[in-house]
């Protein structure tokens, strides 16, 4: 795949760029070390002095950069230019609590006095260097969420960005290096995929973090196996929406059009499955499919789209295929299903609601990544539940009820990183984000996503043993 911004609302290529060759990858792997050895050492009120500087640039920035993503993978502008400001805030939340997040921890010391220790403390250390490897569908937030915390514990990065959103991979290399951050702390390497696992096996990268697709999880996570190194993954997510007879059933229909569409249906945490009681299934899904049906298609820069284009021709290809295998197996197609008339030349597909959907579909246990909801009807809880984890993934999960005993039970027993009771899942810097299953393993954002790459370090000083 070429490194190219193709824009998706007319399929213009409209900027190509070089690939990095060896020896220019050489050059940015020798300065992201030898600028490790040295940042990891900084405070922590010098890097929230520069992580703070790099959001104030992105907030005055705010509308450039939400242009070029617009123009590089189709999101709504409004949305692009929410995404922006909530990288910026991310950016200002661990600035203000990474040091309080990486303390040192001390046991009790009657838990450690058989150890034979006078003291004992955790401290958390900074890895080295970290390889991202990104994808176009947040093209800021998905770094930001990486970089932020890692630059805070005293990590480096290098950021392998989704080839399709190369100008936005260039602006983040640039604002880090413009905030002050020193020479090699965050790079971005414009390279193919191919040119990831030599990347990787190299010795000064310690460890990698991945958000994208199962295969490419795989094979990260293969090498970066190979090489016994530590890795994070968030992969795809099928993520069901279950309404039951107590829950209010016109917010939670309206949440379920903005649940599916959000970023032009393109989230790994977009609610894709809709998992709805038979007592208020009939009536759910006829005010759900009249909002998808009254959603406005178009192009992505003006402000009344709700819907822009798919990302990549291939997108929508894949995703038109999973919408006519359903429809060759027996699934009803309340609205959309197709491409909209009026929109011939960029890579547009129609909001869609799919019913009657069974096991025999490809739909049924494959992501549909794009503005593709599917129907469930179910008789109770118990059921719904098995619906829900009847899928390869598990990265988020969504519950409508105003009974306490149905959240008891769905936050025991869904298999997902999450559970969000009567509203819509998002992700938050305060918030620990990932999956279980093959939506993948470990956390990004809150603690736990700033502990992610850290060494653990036991400090144990002896009880008969006290430096002077």
């Amino acid at each position: 795949m070429p490194i190219a911004t193709v824009n998706p609302t007319t399929g213009q290529t409209l900027r190509t760029f070089d690939p990095l060759d060896a020896r220019g990858i050489e050059r940015c792997l020798a300065d992201a070390a030898a600028t490790a050895a040295a940042y990891r050492r900084t405070s922590f009120a010098e890097r929230a002095e520069l992580l703070t500087r790099a959001a104030a640039l992105l907030e005055a920035e705010t509308e450039d950069i939400a242009r070029t993503m617009t123009t590089e993978m189709g999101k709504p502008l409004a949305a692009a230019r929410a995404e922006a400001a909530k990288c910026a805030k991310a950016m200002r939340w661990y600035a203000t609590r990474a040091e309080a997040l990486l303390a040192d921890e001390h046991p009790a010391p009657d838990d450690v006095r058989d150890a034979g220790a006078a003291a004992v403390r955790v401290a958390y250390r900074p890895l080295g260097v970290i390889l991202a490897v990104m994808p176009w569908n947040f093209p800021l937030w998905q770094v930001v969420r990486f970089a932020a915390p890692a630059l805070m514990a005293g990590n480096v990065g290098l950021l392998k960005h989704a080839s399709n959103v190369p100008q936005t991979a260039v602006y983040l290399g640039g604002l880090f290096h413009r905030a002050g951050f020193p020479r090699g702390c965050f790079q971005t390497l414009l390279i193919g995929s191919a040119a990831v696992e030599g990347v990787l096996r190299d010795p000064r990268v310690a460890a990698a973090t991945l958000t994208g697709s199962e295969p490419a999880g795989r094979a990260v996570a293969s090498v970066a196996g190979d090489e016994v190194k530590k890795t994070v993954l968030e992969l795809g997510g099928s993520d069901p929406f279950i309404v039951m007879p107590s829950a209010d059933i016109d917010r939670a229909a309206r949440t379920a059009v903005t649940a599916r569409v959000q970023n032009n249906g393109q989230s790994c945490i977009a609610a894709k499955r809709f998992i709805v009681h038979t007592d208020v299934h009939d009536e759910f899904a006829e005010r759900f499919t009249a909002g998808m049906r009254a959603l406005t298609v178009g192009d992505p820069m003006e402000e009344s789209t709700d819907v822009g284009p798919l990302a990549t021709e291939a997108g929508r290809r894949d995703l038109e295929q999973l919408v006519d295998d359903a429809v060759r197996h027996g699934a009803s197609v309340l609205c959309g299903g197709r491409r909209p008339p009026r929109h011939a030349n960029g890579w547009f597909y129609e909001p869609t609601v799919l019913a009657d959907v069974t096991p025999a579909m490809r739909i049924d246990q494959e992501e549909a990544f794009g503005p593709v909801a599917t129907l469930y009807r179910v008789g109770s809880l118990d059921e719904a539940v098995e619906r829900a984890n009847d899928t390869p993934f598990g990265l988020s999960s969504n519950l409508w009820t105003r009974r306490e005993k149905d959240v008891e039970q769905a936050a025991r027993d869904l298999e997902a990183g999450g559970v969000f009771v009567n509203g819509m899942t998002a992700s938050h810097p305060a918030l620990p984000f990932g999956g279980v299953k093959r939506s993948g393993y470990g956390r990004e954002l809150s603690g736990h996503g700033i502990r992610e790459f850290c060494n653990i370090t036991t400090v144990w000083r002896a009880a008969d043993q006290t430096p002077s």
